[in-house]
């Protein structure tokens, strides 16, 4: 009779009889690679997300933006396929017809920048600075006039004559008149002797005033007497008064010294 089976919970207590086989190991340069690492970027993802006109826009982000640059260095043909070129080109041919300058051409420069303006500026300050020194040398020049002619109006001086000039006046007798009857001085100071012709009136004494037309009185000579020809004596340097007219009043004195106005006449005075 054959053998009875055996029970299969024996079975299964019992040891196997060889050990499972170990899973082989891999061989050791496979062990050693490392495993690849994925890209940030793609060029699918490139052109999916329209990364370059993003890029070109200014929209992209700093990190984005050198992830890009570093996948077109790796793969210039992105650029060919998307005809970066062509469309840089129409973008020069736009700037072109809108009258902009190139990306690569300086800019124009503001008109005080230019050349020509600095040298007229240059030029201007040139003239202005001789202007400047003129002036002020004719500044200085009036200055040590106008020093001069205080000083002089201070002193007063009094130039000699080298000359004396017999001058006949026949004075107004009805009112006081500007018409010049004689001019004395000049180029050089010279004496006056003014002869008055009083020989019509009674009255033996007089009074002269002598006025600067417009401006005031200058003097006043009391008590003058005419000689037996009835002409009154009157001598004047010229250097004495300043340039102008002068008007003289005569005035006669009664008895009883009132003075009575008698004649006018005027003269001018010459420097």
């Amino acid at each position: 009779m054959p053998a009875a089976s055996p029970n299969p919970s024996e079975q299964d207590d019992l040891p196997p009889l060889m050990p499972p086989p170990e899973p082989a190991a891999p061989p050791p340069s496979a062990a050693a690679a490392p495993a690849p690492v994925p890209g940030r970027i793609d060029h699918e993802f490139v052109v999916k997300n329209r990364l370059v006109e993003r890029y070109i826009g200014g929209r992209l982000p700093v990190r984005g933006a050198q992830d890009l640059e570093r996948f077109c260095r790796e793969h210039p043909e992105l650029l060919d396929e998307i005809h970066l070129s062509d469309h840089i080109n129409a973008a020069l041919r736009l700037l072109d017809a809108s009258g902009r300058a190139s990306p690569w051409e300086p800019e124009p420069r503001k008109w005080w920048e230019q050349l020509w303006v600095l040298i007229a500026a240059a030029a201007l300050a040139l003239i202005l600075a001789g202007t400047s020194l003129v002036l002020s040398g004719k500044l200085s020049g009036r200055d040590h006039s106008i020093a001069q002619l205080k000083q002089r109006v201070a002193q007063q001086p009094l130039e000699p004559t080298t000359s004396t000039r017999t001058i006949t006046l026949v004075p107004s007798r009805g009112a006081p008149s500007r018409r010049n009857m004689a001019t004395i001085g000049g180029a050089n100071a010279e004496l006056a002797d003014l002869k008055i012709d009083m020989s019509w009136t009674p009255l033996d004494a007089f009074r002269v005033t002598v006025d600067r037309i417009d401006q005031g009185r200058v003097a006043i000579l009391h008590n003058l007497k005419r000689d037996s020809n009835g002409v009154l004596h009157l001598e004047l340097n010229s250097s004495a008064l300043g340039p102008g007219q002068y008007q003289l009043t005569i005035e006669g004195i009664d008895r009883w010294g009132n003075p009575i106005p008698q004649a006018w006449a005027t003269i001018s005075i010459a420097h």
